[in-house]
C-alpha cells in the first residue's frame, strides 16, 4: 500500500470511519476525492463525536451537480448546524434545487436548522400513534411491525432523533405489552389453507402487460422497481445541467403535466419493429403505466425517403398487440415550424453554423474542425434560409450544431437539405432536421419526464442537455438502458429489406424473421413476449439471447392458453379390421387434460384412422415403445389398443397401409409401453416448419461469416407438408392457436382460405417427440 494512502486511510479514520470502512471507501474514486475536499476545508476545526461521520454521509450522498457547493454544506455539519443524517440529506436537496439562489435563512428553515425535538414532544407523539392501533397491538403484540409506527412518529417530527423515538417506541409498547412470553417468541405457522383462498380471490388480469405464466415477473413488478427520478425533480439526476432558469422552467412543466409521468415510444417509421423493440415498448408504456402517467407513440418521421404508410399503421398494430394503448399518437413533423425557428435562434446565438464539408469530411473521431466553423452570423441566416427555399443542391450545406458530443463527434448535423416530399407536409419543406436535433426538442414540446432510450444513445445525452439549455426550454432526463440482441438472426431494416429483394424471405413477417409481425404471425403471444421482456430487466449491460430463451417463455404460456387437438404431420393410414361399432361414433377429448373445467371437443372415430408414419415400425429398434408387427400401442382418448395383423406396401416396398384389430383397453393382455395421436375423418391442412434462417450465431460478424450475412442463410428453413387434423379446428380463426399433442405449438396463420387452413409451427414441446 502506497504511503499516501495509508496517510488517506488515517485521515477517514480519524472522523468515525473503522479501518476497514475507510480502506474500502479509499476504492471508491468518486467518494474519495469528494471526502479529501471534504476534510481540507474542516481542516483545524475540532470535529465532536459524530460529526465527523456527517461529514462521511455528505461525501457518499452528494451529486457531481452540487460539487461547488460541498464547502458550505460543510461549514454547516462542522458547526453542528447540520447535526443527523436527516439535516444532511435535506441540504443535498435544497441545494440541488437551488443552484443559483442558495439563500442562508431559506437553507436553515428548510434543513430544520435550530430547530429542538424535546423527549416530551417524542413522548406525546409516540402515545398519540400506539393509541391509534393499540387493539391492533394488543392482537398481535410483539410480531406488530414497528416500522410503521415510527415512520408516522418521524413525518410528525421530521427533526427528531431517530434513535430517540426507537428507544421511546420500545419502551412504551414494553409498557403496554409486558414482558415477552413464549407464543411471542414461537414460530409463525403457515396457515395453507388462507393461501389457497387468497390465491382464488386474485383478480383476473386481462391485459397483455399484467399476465405472467407460472409466478414469473411481469413487467409492472420491475418497472415500479425502477429507481428513475420522480417528475419535477430532473436536477437529483447524476449529470443533468441546470442553469439559472431551470427551477423556473420546471415550475412551468409541473403545472403541464400535474406532476405525472410522461414517457415516449419514438420509431422511425422506414421499417416493420422487431424484437429489440418489444423491450422498449414495455420500457416506456410499462413505465408510464406503472407509474399511474401517459405514454406517447411518436412517429420519428425526419427522413421523408424511407417512410411507407404501411410502416405507421404496423407501428401502431404492434404497440397495441402488445397490449398498450398509445396516449396520444404524435409525429415529429408536428413541430417542424418551431424546430426551424429554433435552429434560425441558435444561429442568431452563434450556437450553430452552416458548412459545406461533404459526409466524408465530417466522418470519423477528433476530425479537425470545421473551416466554416467561425462564419459571420448574418452569412450563416442567409445560407440557411436559401437551404429552407431550395437554392441549395443535396449534400451542399448542413447546419451544425457547435457541441462536441462524449464519444468525440464534433458539430453534430441538425439539418440537411432534401429534395422528397413529406408524407405530412407534402414539398413545404426541403430541409429536415437530424435526431440528434430533433430526439430531444420534441420530448421537450411534449413535456416528457423520462427519455428511456437504449445505451447507443449515451454518448448524445450531453448535446441534449446542451441543446435544450441552448434554447431556454424545458430540459427533460435521458435515461438509458442496454438493447436486446438476438443470435442467429438480423433486425436491420436495410438487411431485412435485402433478404425480401432476394427472395430468401417473403416479406417482413416471414416467420423465420424477428420482425414482431413475423414473431406475431408464427404464434408468438404478446404476452409471452412482454413476460420475456421483463425477465431481462432493465439494465445498462447488452442482453445478447439465444432464440431459445424466448421459445421457452412462449411455450410455458401457450402450455397453459392453447387447447390440445389430434393432427398428424406424415400420415399412415390405419384399417381397423374388428371395428367394434357398426359406423363412425364421437370421442370426446379434453381441450386441457390439467384442466377439466376448461371443457372438450369431439372427434370422430372409425374403421380408418390415420397416425404419424413414424408411430410404427414393421420391426421396432431398441426402446422403441410404439406399434411395431409384435408390440401393441394404445390409442389416445379412444379407449383402444391396436394390435397389427398385417402390412400392406406399394410397388416401392413403401408401407402405404397398417391393418389392425383393436381391443378395449381394460380387456387388452398387456397394457400397452405408448399411446399414440391419431385422427379419422380429417381435415387436410398445410403446416409450415422453421428452422433457423442463418446457420451461425452471428451472420454480420464477419469473423464468424466472411461472405456477408447474405451467404449464412439456411436454405432448408422453411418446410412444407400436408397433414390431417380432426374436424374441431374447422372453425378456427387467423392467429388461433393450439397445442397439437404430442407434436408441439402451431398458430392458423394469415393464407388460410376456404379451401385449406394453413398452420405455422411455433415452437415444438419440450419433450421427445418420439415418446
Amino acid at each position: 500500500m502506497a504511503l499516501q494512502d495509508e496517510d488517506l486511510i488515517k485521515s477517514f479514520m480519524s472522523i468515525g470511519l473503522s479501518e476497514q470502512k475507510a480502506k474500502e471507501t479509499l476504492k471508491n474514486v468518486n467518494v474519495t476525492n469528494t471526502l479529501k475536499l471534504l476534510l481540507k476545508q474542516v481542516s483545524g476545526v475540532a470535529l465532536s463525536e459524530g460529526t465527523g461521520m456527517l461529514i462521511y454521509h455528505l461525501a457518499t450522498k452528494t451529486k457531481p451537480q452540487i460539487c461547488e457547493h460541498l464547502p458550505f454544506i460543510a461549514k454547516y455539519i462542522a458547526s453542528k448546524k447540520l447535526d443527523s443524517t436527516v439535516r444532511v440529506d435535506k441540504a443535498i436537496e435544497y441545494v440541488l434545487s437551488h443552484l443559483h439562489s442558495i439563500k442562508d435563512d431559506e437553507f436553515e428553515k428548510f434543513c430544520g436548522v435550530g430547530i429542538v425535538v424535546t423527549p416530551e414532544q417524542i413522548e406525546k407523539a409516540i402515545e398519540k400513534q400506539i393509541a391509534s392501533v393499540k387493539n391492533e397491538l394488543l392482537e398481535k403484540r410483539y410480531r406488530y411491525n414497528t416500522g410503521l409506527l415510527m415512520q408516522k412518529v418521524r413525518t410528525e417530527l421530521p427533526w427528531a432523533d431517530g434513535k430517540a423515538i426507537k428507544s421511546e417506541v420500545d419502551i412504551q409498547i414494553l409498557d403496554l405489552l409486558g414482558p415477552k412470553v413464549e407464543a411471542d417468541l414461537a414460530p409463525v405457522a403457515k396457515d395453507k389453507k388462507v393461501k389457497v383462498a387468497a390465491k382464488e380471490k386474485a383478480p383476473e388480469v386481462k391485459n397483455n402487460v399484467n399476465t405472467a405464466s407460472s409466478n414469473a415477473l411481469s413487467i409492472m413488478d420491475v418497472m415500479k422497481k425502477l429507481n428513475f427520478h420522480k417528475p419535477g425533480e430532473n436536477f437529483k439526476t447524476d449529470g443533468y445541467v441546470v442553469t439559472e432558469r431551470t427551477q423556473e422552467l420546471m415550475k412551468q412543466h409541473l403545472k403541464l403535466t400535474g406532476g405525472k409521468v410522461k414517457t415516449r415510444f419514438p420509431p422511425e417509421p422506414n421499417g416493420i419493429l422487431h424484437i429489440g423493440h418489444a423491450k422498449a415498448i414495455n420500457i416506456n408504456f410499462g413505465y408510464a403505466a406503472a407509474n399511474s402517467g401517459t405514454c406517447y407513440l411518436r412517429y420519428d418521421d425526419t427522413n421523408p425517403e424511407k417512410e411507407e404508410e404501411k410502416f405507421f399503421v404496423g407501428i401502431k398494430d404492434i404497440v397495441e398487440w402488445l397490449g398498450y394503448k398509445p396516449s396520444k399518437v404524435t409525429h415529429s413533423s408536428d413541430n417542424f415550424d418551431q424546430l426551424y425557428e429554433w435552429a434560425v435562434q441558435l444561429i442568431k446565438a452563434d450556437l450553430a453554423y452552416v458548412c459545406h464539408q461533404t459526409a466524408d469530411e465530417m466522418k470519423g473521431f477528433n476530425p479537425p474542425p470545421s473551416p466554416y466553423r467561425n462564419r459571420p452570423i448574418e452569412e450563416s441566416l442567409q445560407l440557411f434560409e436559401d437551404m429552407k427555399n431550395g437554392k441549395m443542391d443535396e449534400g451542399a450545406a448542413t447546419l451544425r450544431m457547435k457541441v462536441t458530443l462524449e464519444e468525440g463527434k464534433m458539430d453534430p448535423v441538425a439539418y440537411r437539405v432534401k429534395y422528397a416530399p413529406h408524407h405530412r407536409t407534402g414539398t413545404k419543406w426541403c430541409i429536415y432536421p437530424t435526431y440528434d436535433y430533433t430526439h430531444c426538442l420534441c420530448d421537450s414540446i411534449e413535456n416528457i419526464t423520462h427519455s428511456l432510450c437504449t445505451k447507443e444513445f449515451q454518448s448524445r445525452r450531453s448535446s441534449y442537455y446542451w441543446l435544450c439549455n441552448a434554447l431556454n426550454i424545458y430540459c427533460p432526463v435521458q435515461w438509458e438502458y442496454g438493447r436486446l440482441n438476438v443470435n442467429y438472426t438480423v433486425v436491420s431494416k436495410r438487411k431485412i429489406a435485402k433478404l425480401i429483394e432476394e427472395n430468401i424471405v417473403n416479406d417482413w413477417d416471414d416467420p423465420r424473421l424477428y420482425t414482431l409481425t413475423a414473431l406475431r404471425r408464427r404464434g408468438f403471444p404478446a404476452e409471452a413476449i412482454n413476460n420475456f421482456c421483463a425477465q431481462l430487466g432493465v439494465t445498462g449491460a447488452q442482453s445478447t439471447v439465444d432464440p431459445s430463451m424466448l421459445e421457452a417463455f412462449v411455450r410455458d404460456y401457450l402450455n397453459n392458453t392453447a387447447p390440445r387437438v389430434m393432427a398428424v404431420l406424415d400420415p399412415l393410414k390405419i384399417t381397423i379390421t374388428n371395428y367394434p361399432h357398426d359406423k363412425a361414433t364421437t370421442v370426446e377429448v379434453p381441450n386441457f387434460p390439467n384442466k377439466p373445467e376448461a371443457g372438450n371437443h369431439n372427434v370422430a372415430f372409425d374403421r380408418t384412422i390415420y397416425i404419424e408414419r413414424d408411430d410404427f415400425m414393421e420391426v421396432g429398434e431398441k426402446g422403441y415403445r410404439r406399434l411395431t408387427k409384435t408390440q401393441s400401442v394404445g390409442l389416445r382418448h379412444a379407449g383402444y389398443v391396436l394390435d397389427v395383423t398385417d402390412v400392406v406396401k406399394n410397388k416401392q416396398g413403401d408401407v402405404v397401409e397398417v391393418v389392425c384389430n383393436c381391443t378395449a383397453v381394460e380387456k387388452a393382455a398387456t397394457k400397452p409401453k405408448a399411446f399414440i395421436h391419431w385422427v379419422s375423418d380429417p381435415v387436410s391442412v398445410e403446416i409450415r416448419s422453421y428452422a433457423s434462417l442463418f446457420k451461425h450465431k452471428n451472420p454480420e460478424d464477419p469473423a464468424e461469416v466472411p461472405g456477408g450475412f447474405l451467404s449464412d442463410c439456411n436454405l432448408d428453413s422453411l418446410s412444407i407438408s400436408t397433414g390431417y387434423a380432426d374436424k374441431s379446428i374447422l372453425t378456427a380463426k387467423i392467429f388461433e392457436k393450439f397445442q397439437f399433442e404430442r407434436l408441439g405449438f402451431f398458430s392458423v396463420d394469415p393464407d388460410t382460405n376456404k379451401d385449406m387452413i394453413v398452420f405455422n409451427k411455433t415452437v415444438g414441446l419440450k419433450e421427445d417427440a418420439g415418446k
